[in-house]
């Protein structure tokens, strides 16, 4: 247990500091190309095919670490993609910058099916949502450091290129945590009773419907303060500081429902459902701080727990190809929400939140019926 603890928080400092440079250079890419006269459509069409590529081809990186049972050669040339993100500071060329941004959410691909299912097979007996939960909370930590390191290095007269050139040392960090988490790693996987079965099954595939619906409903942070500006609920300023704000309580509520997690099972993701519409509501009409620590609270519950919940239904035999699946459920989920609801808002506000009440009905349907047949098949 210990070795195992060890091992997880080793995991989550890979994940941190990884989360340094990726979004440190994520706060500051769009305004560091537009330096270079980059058009928000070229912008948009790298970022998105970046994410695209990221997510689709997490299906294959997952097949392909089941069958080589390589997780670990997954995991790590995946985290070495990373440092394409501080090698841009070498380069002038604009199609090259691109490449590298493209590199770095391949690597992602291939490290997040691989790594989860690790840190699945290590957190057998501790707890998986206790797990992810830490995993999680120690992850968000890195994202609000990230973009504070790009703050102070402008803050002190310096340029993006000096920004980029101290992301080194996050990315060689990350990659001895990285090491040092492989030689404490110890698998805890228990034997199913009755076999592991190698087929993902019925259950496991209406989670994965829950789990588009379940993201579809949720406003992204993006979308939110593009709501906050043009409206003028808050400040400039004040923005940022509500994303560090929303993060926090992702990382607070993380540990909170991974602990529940490992009380009640798949039961406590009933609340996501619950919670979606009404962080929307608050968010867009009622009481903006409200609705985005609701949404902090959300977002830490799709992080964690609904990744602890691919364990429970997948074999170990397929659990980084359940992963994949899972991972590239989430961005169809994402980007079908985050596309309807920036046209729905267009048209008024009222149609957003209806949509993200019509979801997370249908969500909550699905959710219980999973309940229900995982009972069922004990």
């Amino acid at each position: 247990m210990e070795k195992a603890l060890k091992f997880l928080l080793l995991m989550g400092v890979v994940s941190l500091l990884g989360d340094v440079v990726y979004e440190g250079a994520r706060s500051v890419i769009g305004a560091y190309l537009a330096t270079f006269g980059v058009t928000a459509l070229m912008l948009g069409f790298v970022i998105g095919l970046g994410e695209l590529l990221s997510y689709g081809f997490r299906i294959f990186a997952g097949y392909m670490a089941d069958k080589t049972r390589r997780y670990w050669a997954f995991t790590f040339l995946g985290y070495a993609l990373i440092f394409s993100i501080p090698l841009i500071a070498f380069f002038d060329s604009v199609a090259l910058i691109f490449l590298l941004i493209i590199l770095e959410r391949l690597g992602k691909a291939f490290r997040s099916p691989a790594r989860d299912t690790l840190i699945s097979f290590a957190t057998a007996k501790m707890g998986r949502g206790t797990g992810f939960g830490i995993h999680e909370a120690l992850d968000q930590i890195g994202a609000v450091i990230g973009p504070m390191m790009f703050f102070l290095v402008i803050s002190f007269g310096y340029g993006y290129r000096e920004g980029f050139l101290l992301l080194f040392i996050p990315a060689i960090l990350m990659l001895l945590a990285l090491n040092l988490a492989r030689l404490n790693y110890v698998s805890e996987e228990l034997p199913r009773s009755g076999g592991s079965s190698k087929k993902l099954g019925r259950v496991f595939w209406l989670y994965m419907a829950f789990t588009i619906l379940a993201v579809a409903g949720l406003v992204n942070f993006q979308l939110l303060a593009y709501h906050f500006k043009v409206k003028s609920v808050f400040s400039d300023e004040l923005i940022p500081l509500l994303y560090a704000l929303a993060m926090g309580v992702d990382a607070v509520s993380a540990i909170l429902a991974g602990k529940a997690f490992d009380r009640v099972g798949l039961k406590c993701l009933v609340l996501v459902p619950l919670l979606t519409p009404l962080s929307v509501l608050m968010s867009l009409q009622l009481n903006p701080i409200a609705g985005l620590i609701l949404f902090g609270f959300v977002l830490g519950m799709h992080e964690s727990v609904m990744r602890a919940g691919v364990a429970e239904l997948s074999g170990a035999e397929r659990r980084a190809t359940a992963y994949g699946v899972m991972n590239t459920s989430m961005g169809f989920g994402l980007f079908a929400g985050s596309s309807l609801i920036g046209f729905l808002y267009d048209i008024s506000i009222d149609a957003v939140i209806l949509f993200s009440l019509g979801t997370s009905v249908l969500a909550l349907s699905v959710l219980l019926f999973v309940l229900r047949e995982k009972k069922t098949r004990g």
